[in-house]
């Protein structure tokens, strides 16, 4: 899996992670869900880069004009709830893009111990396609590795994946690489080198979910 940390070099991304963090900013959820989205589309911007490209010819009012678009078929993906706003911001890039969701939440055994638990699952044929998974948070991968067997399980392996999770821990990346082969590129803002008895990134943001729509019962 090959891992790209944008956040590495300055930008106005780093700007945006940093009220996200803010723990005063964080009190106005709409900023927060704005700055997910802004994050969205920065990581949109940067994926297109690297995607296959075909020329097309475009008639303007004064003659022909040849433009270089991206050919692959995308989907973009994300996890319920807290991925919502990032997908909004990554789906803003790509205009012909279709979209995937797929449900997935932590739980604790008797023995509190975490579980991923994963239900509604709604994906195309993805055979072929370049699929962007986004999705908040990533603390120990678990989640994430969870929702990307299920999406190929049910719509077929695509030509290639890519991850993004603009908060990553270096343990998740490091659980990730046993995981995924080279097909999978991993987008990050920043990677956070802790985690908490309740897997928590250390220091993260808090619950990406909770900041966006209020906390759950």
């Amino acid at each position: 899996m090959k891992v790209i940390n944008l956040g590495e070099n300055s930008s106005i991304l780093n700007s945006i992670l940093a009220q996200m963090r803010d723990k005063e900013i964080q009190k106005d959820k709409v900023k927060f869900r704005n700055n997910l989205t802004r994050l969205g589309q920065i990581f949109g911007y940067e994926i297109s880069k690297v995607l296959e490209h075909r020329q097309i010819s475009v008639e303007t009012p004064l003659g022909v004009a040849k433009i270089d678009v991206p050919a692959a078929r995308i989907v973009v993906a994300t996890i319920l709830r807290a991925g919502l706003p990032l997908h909004q911001g990554v789906l803003d890039c790509f205009d012909d893009a279709d979209s995937a969701f797929i449900a997935a939440y932590r739980a604790y055994d008797r023995n509190n111990e975490i579980q991923v638990c994963t239900g509604y699952c709604a994906v195309q044929p993805l055979e072929g396609k370049t699929v962007i998974l986004a999705d908040t948070m990533l603390a120990t991968g678990s989640s994430l590795a969870d929702a990307v067997k299920i999406m190929t399980e049910k719509g077929g392996e695509p030509a290639c994946l890519h991850l993004v999770c603009p908060i990553a821990s270096a343990k998740a990346i490091e659980n990730l690489q046993k995981v995924f082969d080279d097909k999978v590129t991993l987008w990050v803002a920043t990677i956070d080198a802790e985690l908490n008895s309740k897997y928590y990134i250390v220091p993260g943001l808090g619950d990406a979910g909770d900041l966006c729509f209020g906390e759950k019962l």
